[in-house]
């Protein structure tokens, strides 16, 4: 087994070999898996909010969806990876409080989307919305994706 690398909120990570990137407390968060099925490489990113442009003076660029799977895209390149390879496995963007007029995580699951169309690249699977949070567990082998949820269980998507 390969090692097991911790993709916080706001982050991201490449992998590949035997390696699993894994994600916590994704609640209206989304967590975006890459993976190209030639070049064995994986990414996993965590965004927290949609759009960039709602924080001018911040320059964590994993922390939206619009700049973080841009970012993700690149780094998987440089380890040999191609876009035109590339699927899409997307988890979380919950709504995690029932009063919540924002609806973090559908504007979430929006901005993910929409980026990944532009890119090209096709979404294979999802687990998005309703109100529970969940884990993300990539593994670069073979780009299976298990999601885990105390209200849901375990499932491979």
């Amino acid at each position: 087994m390969g090692n097991i690398i911790t993709v916080g909120i706001s982050d991201m990570k490449i992998a590949s070999g035997d390696d699993i990137l894994i994600t916590y407390a994704l609640g209206s968060c989304v967590g975006t898996c890459l993976y190209d099925k030639t070049a064995k490489v994986i990414g996993l990113s965590h965004v927290l909010l949609s759009n960039s442009d709602l924080c001018s003076n911040d320059s964590n660029v994993y922390k939206y969806a619009n700049t973080a799977i841009k970012e993700l895209v690149r780094a998987m390149r440089v380890k040999g990876a191609a876009v035109h390879r590339m699927t899409a496995k997307i988890a979380g963007g919950a709504q995690m409080f029932t009063n919540n007029t924002l609806k973090v995580g559908e504007r979430n699951i929006i901005a993910v989307v929409d980026e990944l169309n532009i890119l090209g690249i096709r979404i294979v699977a999802s687990d998005v919305g309703e109100n529970y949070g969940r884990t993300m567990e990539c593994y670069a082998n073979d780009g299976r994706v298990m999601i885990k949820s105390f209200t849901k269980g375990n499932q491979i998507i």
